[in-house]
This record gives C-alpha cells, structure tokens and sequence, in this order.
C-alpha cells in the first residue's frame, strides 16, 4: 500500500499495513466467531512539528487506530515505528519509556479523569511514575506551570474534576497529557463534547501548544470543518481503510475521492450565497463483521462500476502533490473542479479557528 509522506528527513511516525481485528460471538451455542475489521491495512507516516487530522463517520476506526499506534490496543498484525524504532511487538516493560514521548487526549474530559483525584494528582502522577520531578515541592511548582500553559489558574490544583467546566476539564487533560513532555498526542475527538463557543479555544490552544513545544499530533474528529482548520494533511477513513490523503490546500482545491465529497458537502455553510449542493449517500455503513468485497464503499457510491469496483479493491495512489486516492475511477477522472478556497483560509499552513 502507498505511503503518507511528507517530511524529507525520517518520520517521526510510520505505520505500516496497520490492522487491529476484533473476535465477536462465538461459543458453544452460538457457532464459530466472527471477525470485527476494525483497522484494516492502514499505513502512513508524520513528520515531527506535524498535524495529520483523521476524519471519518462514527465507526470507521479512527478511535481504534489512535489507540491502536499507542498500543493502548494490541494490534493484529502490521508495525508501527516510532523515533525509528518498532514498538509493534515491544513488551510493557520495553514500552513503558516510550509512553512518555506518546500521549492520548481524550474525548470525553470528565471520564478520563478520576473524580477523587484533585487536579494536582490527576497531572502530577505521570510525573511522578516517570520520575520527572524531584519531590513533593518540584512536583507542584511543575503542576501550576502547566495549568497556566493551558490557561488554568494555579489554584485550580486543590479543586476536583466535578467543580470544572467541560472546557477547562479539557485544558485539564491537556495538561496531564503535557505532563510527560511528549513529542507526539493522539487527540482522539478532543472537542466533540464541548459546546460550539469552547471549541475553537481549545482547538486554538492545541495549535499554539503545537508551535511552541514542536509536539505531532493524529487529530482525529468527525467534523471536517474543524480538521480542516487544524491540520497540515487530512486522511479520510471508511471502514476501516483510509481511502483519501491530501495536503489541507488540496482539499479547498478539490478533493477526489466521492466519500470526501460527501464529507465536504454536509459542512455547513452561513452566507446563503455560498450554499452549495448536499451529495447523500444512500444506505448505512456496512458491518466491519462482512464489509464488502472489493472497494469496500461501493454499495454506497454515486459513480460505482459494477464488474470492477465491487470487484478490485483499489489502493492509494498518488494523484498530485502528496494526494493519494484509493478510488480506481477518481484517480482516472477528477471529479470535481478546484474551487477557491474560503475568505480567510489560507492556501498553505492553517488558520486559527475564532
């Protein structure tokens, strides 16, 4: 399978024919198991300082591919390679000094966080099981500098989880999450419970967080507005494969593969006069238990070639300038022309949400 590359010098991330498959049933009533293909051949790569967002429907695999890469779920066959080194088949002891260089932020804030640890114990554990801090004075002085990094006040310490705004107790797992000093984050749907207003602020501090400490992150979100905003790339995730990557100028200049369509069309849109044409999919996604046989998003596609689309599994191929599509008909035929992207984005790089 093609490669997501973008960095001249080593990645700091390479993930190769990543597969993560689950057993579902089986027993002595209930015949043989069947095989839930949660992640199913899954490769790219990040480079260090790096965005990569992971969108998708709910299901697709992009929770199970985060945690996947973090070994918080053992994966069923591939490598991931981190800092150059295989940690596919490391044990835990062998892992435990690479957890420090990669982190998770979770979606919900609230359930990630022991409710009778105050906040001082919740972002000073990691530190102290990773022995960052020389004792119990160190430990402090370390804790409010990071509650002030991500716009807490110090005093927030001596406060419980259930006192805080599902805001700030986001900006609390940030900072646990920061605690370790990490060089990659998995931010696996970091702003799907907050309200619309607190949304852009937390995404906003994640960026700056990102160009000040130079940390790589998955971003990985349903809501293709927001990924756009935040990555450098954007992979698109169906079913378990990845079946479109592109630079985020690419995908205000026209995206190729007709899930990606679909995504863009349902991003709403304000001013009335740039209201565009919604594209529906008809159907449901299918089981991961018995996906389809060849491009496993045929069923529902507008263009599908039967004899061949149900047929052939395609794979990413390279369309343009670090564009890859896994789609045999896009990568023949644009199917889409560019269009100019929206007042305020820019072409290269990424804009802040407000």
């Amino acid at each position: 399978m093609s490669n997501v590359q973008n960095a001249e010098t080593a990645p700091l991330l390479e993930v190769r024919d990543l597969a993560t498959h689950f057993r579902s049933g089986g027993g002595l009533l209930r015949g043989a198991p069947q095989v839930v293909r949660a992640v199913d051949g899954v490769s790219f790569s990040l480079a260090a300082g790096e965005t990569l967002g992971l969108v998708g429907e709910s299901g697709c695999g992009k929770s199970t591919l985060g945690r996947t890469i973090l070994r918080l779920i053992e994966p069923s066959s591939g490598s991931i390679r981190f800092e150059g080194r295989d940690i596919t088949r490391l044990s835990h002891s062998e892992l435990r000094p690479m957890r420090r260089r990669m982190q998770i932020i979770f979606q919900d804030p609230y359930g990630s966080l022991n409710p009778r640890m105050t906040v001082r114990a919740a972002v000073g554990e990691a530190m102290r099981i990773h022995g960052l801090v020389k004792n119990s004075s160190d430990e402090t002085e370390r804790v409010a500098a990071l509650l002030t990094r991500v716009g807490l006040r110090p005093e927030a310490m001596a406060r419980y989880p259930h006192e805080f705004s599902g805001g700030q107790r986001q900006r609390i797992g940030i900072a646990r999450a920061l605690a370790v000093e990490p060089r990659f984050i998995v931010a696996d749907e970091p702003v799907s419970a907050l309200d619309v207003s607190i949304q852009a602020q937390i995404v906003n501090l994640l960026m700056d967080l990102q160009d000040e400490l130079g940390l790589s992150y998955l971003f990985v979100a349903h809501d293709l507005k927001v990924v756009e905003h935040v990555s450098h790339r954007i992979a698109v995730m169906y079913l378990g494969r990845i079946v479109e990557v592109l630079p985020k100028a690419a995908l205000a200049a026209g995206a190729r593969h007709p899930y990606t369509l679909a995504l863009q069309s349902a991003v709403p849109e304000l001013d009335p006069k740039k209201r565009k044409k919604r594209t529906l999919l008809h159907g449901d996604v299918p089981s991961p238990l018995s996906p389809p046989a060849g491009c496993t998003f045929h069923p529902r596609c507008p263009i599908a070639e039967l004899g061949r689309c149900d047929r052939e599994a395609p794979v990413l191929r390279p369309v343009g300038d670090g564009h890859l599509v896994a789609c045999h008909l896009a990568v023949e035929t644009p199917l889409n022309p560019p269009r100019s992207p929206s007042p305020g984005t820019p072409e290269a790089g990424r804009g802040k949400v407000f």
